[in-house]
């Protein structure tokens, strides 16, 4: 009983974080996006996409999180995109605290969308909000298609679901149906969008998805 309180407890004081996250994003106008996967699957890379898909229209900024090392947020800020790295020393995934103590290191008057970039974990991330408007999870196909059935909570909690590296489909056992049919049993408004971040090709149908949604969030 006491260590289920205790998570209850953490949990929630996350929770109360996040909020005041939202509430600054709202007032600033700030659509944030949080990008879970493991690690490996592309997240960096989709980021530095993304960026260069949207930054003619939006003004972007990066959150890094990361176990320890900055090697991915170096990669993004070669694109002239500010960015701020996270360095957990150990935890799996990043929090409501972290990201409140990292905006500083922002000007969110000059930002219209926040990409968060969570720690490589397939559990973790999807169990603490960041203050985001939503989660993305990326898949990528060496992975194997059964990671909907085996880490369920990251496919329901997400609003899109990236399945990467569809240029290795040849060469893998990854069973594109079965993965689409799981994840969409889990959370049937699941937007799914099988791209190759290093070929580009599916990337410009999930270009347009964030586009609007940061378009839409916007107007509202």
């Amino acid at each position: 009983m006491t260590t289920v309180q205790v998570v209850k407890d953490i949990l929630d004081a996350n929770e109360r974080i996040a909020r005041e996250n939202r509430r600054l994003f709202d007032e600033k106008n700030i659509y944030v996006f949080n990008l879970m996967s493991s690690p490996g699957a592309g997240k960096t890379t989709l980021v530095e996409r993304t960026i260069e898909a949207l930054r003619d229209r939006f003004r972007m900024a990066v959150i890094e999180g990361d176990i320890q090392d900055t090697c991915d947020a170096d990669r993004v800020a070669r694109h002239g995109i500010p960015v701020v790295q996270i360095n957990t020393g150990g935890a799996c995934h990043i929090d409501g605290n972290m990201v409140r103590d990292a905006l500083p290191a922002l000007d969110l008057d000059n930002v219209d969308l926040l990409i968060c970039e969570n720690v490589g974990n397939l559990v973790c991330p999807a169990e603490f909000r960041i203050g985001e408007n939503v989660k993305i999870m990326l898949l990528s196909t060496p992975e194997g298609s059964d990671k909907p059935a085996k880490y369920p909570l990251m496919f329901q909690e997400s609003a899109a679901l990236i399945l990467n590296k569809i240029d290795l489909l040849p060469y893998v056992d990854f069973d594109m149906a079965k993965a689409r049919k799981d994840a969409l049993t889990l959370n049937p408004k699941l937007e799914i969008f099988p791209v190759s971040c290093k070929t580009g090709e599916g990337f410009d149908a999930w270009a347009r998805w964030i586009e609007r949604q940061v378009e839409e969030f916007r107007k509202s």
